[in-house]
């Protein structure tokens, strides 16, 4: 059992910060569940919009209250809607939560700060490059939306993942 211990103090701390950090979470959705969306979730939005009409497809975001998303009403036709779940934070939150498990000081803070800028960037060119995708290609929706689009996004948080243990939880202490 003894050998045992190292890892299951890791899985501990990150069920206890996954589970804080999606509390928090919930806690700041509350405050929104009467809006559209909550400000982050429509910041991400905006960012998409704007990123559509710089690859050339000007787009509009139209809210609907009923369905609780902004839909993007791109070159004149809607085509997906952004929802709370699409704003990358409960993905953020796992990758996060896996991190602060494997802490090692400063640095763990710098790299979560890193990999969520990372991530966030990801997720607006995702979301961009799927709408863009559903005006030029629409029969390729469901494999871009069900299987590429997620596998951007969880293939960069295992990256991330695989560099943080390879390249700082792991690494020994060097002697001088």
């Amino acid at each position: 059992m003894k050998d045992f211990l190292p890892v299951l103090k890791i899985l501990l701390r990150f069920v206890v910060i996954y589970i804080v950090f999606v509390l928090l979470y919930q806690l700041y959705l509350n405050n929104y569940e009467n809006d559209v969306v909550d400000p982050f979730t429509r910041w991400v939005a905006n960012q998409v919009g704007y990123l559509q009409s710089i690859f050339g497809f000007p787009t509009v975001l139209v809210d609907n209250l009923k369905l609780h998303s902004v839909l993007f009403q791109t070159s004149g036709k809607y085509t997906t809607r952004m929802v709370e779940g699409c704003n990358v934070i409960s993905v953020a939150i796992l990758f996060a939560a896996f991190i602060f498990a494997f802490y090692k000081g400063a640095k763990t803070f710098l790299y979560v700060f890193a990999g969520l800028i990372i991530l966030h960037i990801l997720n607006v060119l995702r979301i961009t490059l799927l709408n863009i995708i559903l005006i030029k290609y629409p029969q390729y929706e469901k494999i871009g939306h069900d299987y590429i689009f997620p596998a951007i996004i969880y293939g960069g948080v295992i990256v991330l993942w695989l560099v943080w243990i390879q390249f700082f939880a792991l690494k020994k202490k060097e002697n001088t």
